[in-house]
């Protein structure tokens, strides 16, 4: 008779080693997914308390003003998103409490099992107890070698029992935790589900608001379209401004070029081996650059919309516009080299400093702490932010410009996460 393996020896331990691993990455990924649940959670609920912070610093104008709309609008996203999340926690904790309930099955069917084994142990322990028999049982034996088997037997018997209490105890141990576990997953739940509820009534108040706040804004119509009307000859004077000053760089660019033997068109800047990696530094950053401000929410989005609250009126930013709270800094989005510092009617001190073949412009700061010519770094202070005296507004205007190109900043920006 040849000696072969057998076959489960072949593939059992293959099989267990991949059961094993999925075990473990599912358990990873499980865990994974609670704490980044959790994290955006706190992500959140940081932000709400920002949004409430802004709206106090709005509310002590004592008018009521598209800013509190702005802020309410990205307060009732914020409250939507946390809700999304808890559900989404719940949902989690519901599939936990559903294998934990299994678990706990499996182990009260294993642990019945175990008794019913080792009740039978006892009972045939109880009836061969007699030390007399079982020597002489051995005694009996017909050689040697079966002799030595039946003591060996008793031996087994004996650890094998031994080994089946053991199994017990370990087994109601593990129950107990199992038990232990599903109340604190219940107690979690219910802590979220009464959150959710709570996070529902503070949604409804914020909409409450907002709506009251739009029908007090739709009573100062006149006094809203003058100010577009404003807002619009500001942004028309701002932007030949900076327009003037991209001409005039680009041009300084092209007769620096033209001196060193570089032939220029005169459409965009002409860059020296420096400025080049810079510039493409700068490109190559697209999408993770830092907030030209340490927090804040975008007030106004780059491009033409429709008016919050003036039907049929539509307003154009050339920017992004960035709320934040009083006495906020502005920072450089990346190295770079400020090319002017100038004040504009309606957006105050300007800062515009050149990374290559790209620009940004900073605008509606009190307090400036750069100078032509400066070399800043990635989120250096350049300035101190405006905060308007009649509506308590901080905000920031910031643009992008490649050339004479202008560039939506939200692409460039780096997310909220």
């Amino acid at each position: 008779m040849t000696n072969q393996t057998p076959f489960h020896k072949y593939y059992f331990k293959p099989a267990f080693a991949i059961a094993f691993l999925i075990f473990s990455w599912s358990l990873i990924f499980s865990q994974e997914k609670k704490v980044s649940l959790q994290k955006k959670k706190e992500k959140l609920e940081q932000e709400i308390e920002y949004t409430n912070k802004l709206l106090t610093e709005t509310k002590s104008s004592k008018q009521t003003s598209l800013n509190e709309l702005v802020i309410l609008d990205n307060k009732i996203q914020k409250k939507e998103d946390l809700i999304t999340t808890m559900q989404a926690s719940i949902q989690y904790i519901d599939g936990k409490i559903d294998g934990i309930d299994n678990e706990i099955d499996e182990l009260s069917r294993e642990l019945e099992k175990l008794k019913e084994d080792y009740a039978k142990m006892i009972c045939s322990a109880y009836k061969n107890r007699n030390a007399y028999d079982r020597l002489m049982f051995v005694f009996s034996s017909e050689d040697f070698n079966q002799a030595y088997q039946r003591s060996k037997y008793f031996q087994q018997y004996n650890r094998h029992r031994k080994a089946k209490s053991e199994m017990i105890i370990s087994t109601r141990k593990e129950l107990k935790v199992k038990i232990l576990d599903l109340a604190n997953q219940k107690s979690e739940k219910n802590s979220l589900l009464t959150q959710v509820i709570s996070e529902k009534q503070n949604l409804d108040n914020a909409k409450r608001q907002k709506n009251v706040t739009v029908e007090k804004l739709g009573e100062k119509e006149r006094d809203l379209k003058k100010a577009i009307k404003e807002k619009e000859r500001a942004a028309r004077r701002f932007q030949h401004e900076i327009e003037a000053i991209i001409a005039e760089e680009i041009r300084k660019a092209a007769e620096a070029a033209n001196k060193a033997g570089i032939t220029s068109t005169g459409k965009s800047f002409s860059l020296t081996p420096e400025e080049l990696v810079l510039s493409n530094s700068f490109a190559a950053n697209k999408g993770k650059l830092p907030w030209p401000t340490e927090r804040g929410i975008v007030s106004g989005s780059y491009g033409e919309h429709a008016h919050p609250v003036l039907k049929g009126i539509k307003v154009k930013n050339n920017g992004i516009n960035i709320i934040t709270n009083s006495g906020s800094t502005s920072r450089a989005v990346f190295d770079g080299e400020v090319t002017r510092v100038i004040s504009v009617p309606g957006y105050n001190n300007v800062v515009i400093i050149r990374h290559g073949e790209y620009l940004t412009v900073y605008s509606n700061m009190d307090k400036v702490v750069v100078k032509k010519g400066d070399k800043v770094k990635t989120k250096q202070t350049i300035g101190v932010v405006h905060t308007d005296d009649d509506t308590a507004k901080t905000e920031l205007h910031f643009e992008m410009w490649k050339g004479k190109e202008l560039m939506n900043p939200v692409f460039w920006i780096a997310k909220v996460k």
